[in-house]
Order: structure tokens, then C-alpha cells, then sequence
């Protein structure tokens, strides 16, 4: 996709490396910001797209320079990777060399059998598509999005391999693989000779599959980093439902969290996490953000916003002091595995 040349007035912070630290990601050479930025939801078309470039610049303006997207996202498909490479040709081009662009292949995009799964004409095509939408001759990272159990892990792993052979693609990544498959993508990985960089799966305090079912101790094992999404847990996670659903909120109109989620229990347990993070003059969402960036085994920590004001305030979750062993205690008490989500 062609963007034309645009004139720009946008120059980047000078202090934008003084906010967030890096994390080295697993074996590799390469350093993440401890916040990426993820354009899963709100960066479709039916969001101001200048309200998007004001995030997105603002995020990178805070030292967010890896942007993590999906040939999925939007809507419609594709939407969100488009807005971005519009941001990316007007704003930041000059700034590539500093910038993590990863994008994701694999999950639905259309009633086709080539626009879904793992296969090497589905991953392949995909991501010519995503060069065009962002711009750009290569991602720094591109992923497996889903695990295909119909296409052999050898088909999808050799995808994977070839777009790094072919200049586009540096690293390669897998998304929501149970740690059996992703041990078996990382062997067959490192024996062609493209180490797998990075796994991301779901990770909060409501969500601690990573740390129950040994994918946190396969990742230092196997020498992948963990960028973890749903820190926040589809909003459940902040104080927007201790009260009531706002009309505005994402339980009214998101296919991934429901108003049924919202339940009593939710309530008292939510209610209890929010009065430990009052008691550290901190939001329930930067405590629960400060919670999942504890684990060593975490990289970074995928963030959205909808607003500057909102990102300024979940990075802010990075100056408080470390958690002490009874507010971990609490935190684990209120914190149930499973609340408000269909695990």
C-alpha cells in the first residue's frame, strides 16, 4: 500500500529513553520496553484515526517503541495495520531503526481457506499484506498468531523460518501455544537455525495460566522472552465496574468481555485488589499492571489506550515501589484465577 508523501511537523521527545526500562527477551540480543503498545482494539476505522496518531506518537514519545499488531485487527481485517502505516509514513519513518514493528498470521480473516491457519500460503500471504498495509519492507518480529492443529507444527515452523531467510522478518514469535506445542515450535526453530524470540500469551492477576501450567519456566528453559497481554484483563481489572457497567464500557459492546462477567463475586474480589492498591496511593490498574511486570519472566507487558491521558497513567505504574510479601498475600487472596473470564 502506497501512502504518498506527507508533511509532518512531528519531531520525537529528545527524552523518550529516560521513562521506561528495557528487558532483555529471552536468549536473544534484543531489549524490549517494559509497556509495548498493542493496537488490538480501538485502532479500526471506527475510532478517530487523529486520535489514533496522537496515541501512537505519544506513546512513542514516552520510550514505547515496540507497536505489536495482527493482520486480524481492526475492524474491518487489516484495519489497524493500515491507520498504523499511515502513521508511520507520515510521523514516523525516520524513526525505523528505533521502532519494534511486530505483526501477527494465523487466526480468521475471511471466509477463505487460505485466510485462516498455519499453513505457508496462509502465514505467507498474510504477511505481504501487512508489509503493504505498514509500509514497510520487513517487521522486527512476525507471529504465529494461533496454534493450527490440522497443518503440521513443521509446516507452520518452516513459514516462520522462510520469512526471515527472505529479508522480511528479523525475529520470529508464536501467540496462545499451550507450552507442549510451543516447546516443540522452539526446538524445531532453533534447529533451523531462527531461535524463537518471543511467545505472547494472556497474563493477569485473574489470568495466571502462565505460571500454573510452566510455560513461565519453559520460556527461561527454551530461552524465549513473554510479552503478555490482557494485563488489565479486558478492563476488569480497573475501578470502571466496581460500581455499575458504564454505557461507554467495554462489556456493553466487546465480543471478548460480556456483562455477565460482572458479577457479585467479581465485585467483592475486584473491591478488595483496589482498596490494597489505595492503600499505595495507586490505581487498581497500575497495581495490577506493577503486578505482571514482577515476574522475571515477563519481557514486556502489552498496554492500549484510548486516550494520552490513560497511557501517561498505566506507565506511571512503573514509579511505584516493589510489592511487600503481605500485599502479595492479598493480592493472591483477592486475586482468584478465573475471576470474570471463560477459562
Amino acid at each position: 500500500m502506497s501512502f504518498g508523501t506527507f508533511e509532518t511537523t512531528y519531531a520525537a521527545a529528545d527524552g523518550r529513553y529516560e521513562n521506561i526500562p528495557y528487558r532483555r527477551s529471552g536468549r536473544s540480543g534484543l531489549d524490549l520496553p517494559a509497556f509495548s503498545f498493542g493496537l488490538w482494539q480501538k485502532f479500526g476505522t471506527d475510532y478517530p484515526f487523529e486520535t489514533q496518531r496522537e496515541i501512537i506518537l505519544h506513546a512513542f514519545d514516552l520510550g514505547i517503541t515496540h507497536f505489536d499488531n495482527a493482520d486480524r485487527y481492526g475492524p474491518p481485517h487489516r484495519a489497524a495495520q493500515q491507520n498504523f502505516g499511515r502513521v508511520f509514513s507520515k510521523d514516523l519513518a525516520p524513526y525505523r531503526d528505533e521502532i519494534i514493528l511486530s505483526t501477527k498470521a494465523g487466526g480468521p480473516i475471511g471466509p477463505s481457506p487460505y485466510l485462516v491457519g498455519g499453513s505457508r500460503k496462509s502465514l505467507l500471504t498474510s504477511l505481504e499484506h501487512s508489509l503493504r498495509d505498514l509500509g514497510t519492507e520487513y517487521v522486527d518480529i512476525f507471529y504465529s498468531h494461533k496454534p493450527d492443529l490440522s497443518t503440521p507444527l513443521e509446516e507452520t515452523v518452516g513459514a516462520l523460518v522462510s520469512a526471515v531467510e527472505q529479508g522480511k522478518a528479523l525475529y520470529v514469535g508464536i501467540s496462545n501455544y499451550q507450552p507442549d506445542r510451543a516447546h516443540e515450535a522452539a526446538v524445531l526453530l532453533a534447529d533451523a537455525g531462527v531461535p524463537l524470540l518471543v511467545h505472547q500469551p494472556r497474563y493477569s492477576i485473574f489470568d495466571r495460566s502462565i505460571d500454573q501450567n510452566g510455560l513461565a519456566e519453559l520460556a527461561a528453559e527454551d530461552g524465549f522472552g513473554l510479552v503478555v497481554y490482557s494485563p488489565l484483563a479486558q478492563g476488569l481489572l480497573t475501578n470502571k465496574y466496581l460500581d455499575s457497567i458504564p454505557d461507554d464500557a467495554r462489556a456493553v459492546n466487546s465480543t471478548f468481555l460480556k456483562p455477565d462477567a460482572i458479577t457479585d463475586t467479581y465485585r467483592q474480589r475486584t473491591s478488595e485488589l483496589n482498596k490494597v492498591a489505595e492503600s499505595r496511593g495507586q490505581s487498581l490498574a497500575q497495581l495490577a499492571l506493577q503486578w505482571v511486570l514482577r515476574n522475571p519472566r515477563v519481557t514486556s507487558a502489552l498496554v492500549g489506550a484510548s486516550s494520552t491521558w490513560q497511557l501517561d497513567h498505566n506507565v506511571k505504574a512503573l514509579d511505584f515501589p516493589p510489592f511487600t510479601d503481605e500485599e502479595l498475600a492479598l493480592i493472591d487472596e483477592h486475586g482468584v484465577h478465573g475471576t470474570g473470564l471463560n477459562l
